[in-house]
């Protein structure tokens, strides 16, 4: 059993075409048949049903395309590590991040990644709602959070700094709070889950908020819309910097407590099962990513 062999059964389990696959690799399609033969008898097993209308994976063909993909992924990792990898990969990269973000910063530099790696594939899942990486059969995600969990490894992309904020019209109907105090009698924008949230002053003192018991009428769970009702008006929100910096410099929003900052140590990662190899295709988008926004975040930059 090569990796020549179970390249081509990949490529044939992926397109569901033996003689496609076959061409991929620049081998005749009688060739192409001969491998795959070869490999059922080493194997001991039909990993393919062929009919002369279509090919579909055997139950058992199922069950081994994990390993011949983990096999080409870890040669394919090794090379690359030696420097003996091509430019350009090939296949198909899942990968799931908040909307928000992606539409920002992500979508609008795609282009110059494709225009980079014309073989690769990309299958997004824009979502704020978080994907379960495994369940989803993602290769990446970008997540904002601390990075707790022990199955998954990951690379830090930048920092995620929170601020809360609110239009000028609202500060000036409602008045400009002073005080962590003050904030229990305005109206405020939760998002999500978040029940509390930790302010520390410039003399280190701390104070913890919770959104969901003082005056929210207001609870999303979409990062778009939480900056939107913020921009109207409905009251003060606790938004990332990187989703905000553009209208606090044009001060359509302002500052809540610009004395205060949000003690969170939340991260923007990009992170994969820790059970993955760090596949060529995932290597190049994760460093395209790095280079491109994590190097000189576009939030920070004057």
């Amino acid at each position: 059993m090569d990796t020549d062999t179970l390249r081509l059964f990949v490529l044939a389990a992926e397109r569901l075409n033996i003689s496609a696959a076959g061409r991929e690799l620049g081998l005749a399609p009688s060739v192409a048949s001969a491998w795959m033969a070869k490999l059922e008898k080493s194997i001991g097993a039909d990993l393919m049903h062929r009919t002369t209308r279509k090919v579909a994976l055997s139950t058992e063909g199922a069950e081994f395309l994990p390993y011949a993909q983990e096999i080409i992924a870890r040669e394919n990792a090794a090379r690359a590590a030696l420097g003996q990898g091509t430019a350009c990969v090939s296949g198909t990269l899942r990968f799931t991040a908040p909307s928000t973000f992606a539409q920002l910063y992500i979508a609008p530099i795609l282009p110059v990644f494709m225009a980079e790696q014309p073989d690769l594939t990309l299958d997004l899942r824009l979502s704020d709602q978080q994907f379960n990486l495994i369940e989803g059969s993602f290769d990446l995600a970008l997540r904002n959070a601390v990075l707790e969990d022990s199955s998954f490894r990951g690379r830090k992309l930048a920092d995620d700094t929170r601020v809360l904020c609110a239009s000028p019209e609202y500060l000036e109907r409602h008045g400009r709070p002073e005080a962590p105090d003050d904030l229990n009698n305005h109206q405020f924008i939760a998002f999500g889950n978040t029940n509390e949230i930790r302010l520390i002053g410039r003399n280190g003192g701390e104070h913890l908020i919770a959104p969901r018991r003082a005056k929210c009428r207001l609870i999303l769970d979409d990062g778009r819309s939480h900056k939107l009702a913020t921009l109207a008006g409905a009251g003060i929100s606790a938004n990332s910097l990187w989703s905000v910096h553009n209208e606090l410099s044009s001060g359509v929003l302002v500052r809540a407590l610009p004395d205060y900052k949000i003690a969170e140590e939340t991260v923007l990662w990009l992170i994969y099962p820790q059970s993955n190899v760090l596949s060529a295709k995932v290597r190049v988008f994760m460093d395209f990513l790095l280079e491109r926004i994590g190097k000189r975040p576009p939030w920070l930059r004057s």
